[in-house]
């Protein structure tokens, strides 16, 4: 028989229970595969740079990579902490196809990081956006050319904004196809 794939979501201490749930349905209703929340896990300390005041990306990201045990799971971690890679100021998030696991933050997805009213909608679309756009590249998913699709690389709020959380038609046969070929 066949295996499904299905996302399992984990979380770094300090994003509430209601995000990933309300997270998980929006996931299951846009890929049409279970979605299973995990445990919440600790920060791991030796990720934060405190010169920078951030956390490594690709420190959690090996963190909730260890957590995939099945070839038909997709891990999803997120965090609300401030994180960045090598050469960047920051990143949104950050993915590995080869392990089928990515990695999140909402610090900067808030208004309040820029010092603007808290709008909790939006908030949830962008944190819905760059979720779909992480887990398209633990499906192989490049980023996309069509500044509207959820493939496409984000250099600012501006550019998550613009885009939302769907994938144009190209890229959502890509999506289809590698669902359908879960191992």
């Amino acid at each position: 028989m066949k295996k499904r794939c299905f996302i399992l979501i984990v979380r770094f201490s300090g994003i509430s229970k209601e995000i990933a749930l309300s997270l998980s349905e929006k996931l299951e209703d846009l890929f049409l595969i279970p979605v299973k929340l995990g445990d919440v896990l600790p920060l791991p300390v030796d990720t934060f740079d405190s010169v920078r005041g951030q956390y490594r990306a690709i420190g959690l990201l090996q963190k909730v990579c260890t957590l995939r045990s099945r070839s038909d799971m997709i891990v999803l971690g997120i965090t609300e902490k401030d994180i960045y890679e090598e050469r960047l100021n920051f990143v949104f998030g950050l993915a590995s196809a080869a392990h089928r696991c990515a990695l999140i933050s909402t610090a900067r997805l808030s208004n309040s990081f820029y010092d603007m009213d808290d709008d909790e909608n939006l908030f949830f679309r962008r944190t819905v956006t760059e979720a779909v756009h992480e887990i398209g590249h633990t499906l192989g998913l490049d980023h996309c050319k069509d500044p509207h699709c959820v493939m496409h690389f984000s250099n600012s709020l501006a550019d998550t904004d613009l885009k939302g959380y769907r994938f144009c038609a190209k890229c959502q046969l890509e999506v289809e196809a590698a669902l359908s070929s879960c191992r």
